[in-house]
């Protein structure tokens, strides 16, 4: 048995549990039903750690891991739940909040967004930190498509599943912090480029109201994230 096959004993939230050593926190706490929120990862796509939604401690750890892409360890003793990490977690949905445009009562995406969905559940009722709108052009020159970046919160999942599932890698990122943005292929408009295959998984995986169908409405811009196990599962199987 490989080094990575070898099952691990744990501790989380009090419960004792056994995972494979491949396998991570978040997962070995979905398979326990345990509720760790995240943004950015996504089942079937590579784990990036960008949101820091997932952040549980772990005892002994000097500081707050990723529960994404952190593996299990022998022995470990894991918290997902507590006062702290719900302090930070809600600090890091009113940082989001903050720097683009997210005023539901207006978005497509409205009742089917995961940043609204999340801050509901934190109680968030306002914004401790002052706004930061950037106001970006709207891109709707694609037949399909909308990219609204004024709701992105640059989780990269449209990046990831566009190169991983689709391999068009027509979306990626420009600039740094709070200037950083997604552009499709050199920085061109959207209905411009030459290598989008207009799949649309980027759409449907987004989990704001930033990529959307064109001709949807407030509140009419459900999404359909069923697809990308069985893609994932059968690139996995080409290869």
């Amino acid at each position: 048995m490989s080094v990575l096959q070898e099952v691990k004993t744990l501790t989380i939230n009090g419960r004792e549990a056994s995972a494979r050593g491949d396998e991570t926190i978040l997962e070995i706490a979905r398979e326990h039903g345990i509720f760790v929120p995240t943004l950015c990862h996504l089942h079937g796509l590579s784990p990036v750690g960008g949101c820091r939604l997932c952040l549980v401690e772990v005892e002994g750890a000097n500081r707050l891991l990723p529960a994404c892409t952190t593996r299990v360890g022998e022995g470990m003793v894991i918290r997902t739940d507590s006062d702290r990490l719900k302090g930070y977690r809600r600090m890091i949905l009113e940082l989001f909040l903050s720097e683009r445009n997210h005023t539901c009562s207006v978005c497509v995406s409205n009742g089917y967004c995961e940043l609204q969905s999340l801050s509901r559940d934190a109680g968030i009722t306002h914004v401790r930190v002052p706004y930061r709108y950037q106001r970006y052009t709207v891109d709707a020159s694609h037949e399909l498509f909308v990219a609204d970046q004024n709701r992105c919160i640059m989780c990269t999942r449209c990046v990831r599943v566009c190169e991983e599932v689709e391999g068009a890698h027509t979306w990626d990122v420009q600039g740094r912090g709070i200037e950083a943005r997604l552009i499709s292929d050199m920085n061109e408009s959207w209905g411009d480029s030459d290598s989008c295959t207009s799949c649309g998984k980027c759409v449907q995986v987004c989990p704001t109201g930033a990529l959307s169908e064109k001709g949807k409405s407030v509140a009419e811009m459900s999404k359909r994230k069923q697809f990308l196990p069985y893609l994932t599962l059968m690139r996995d199987k080409w290869k």
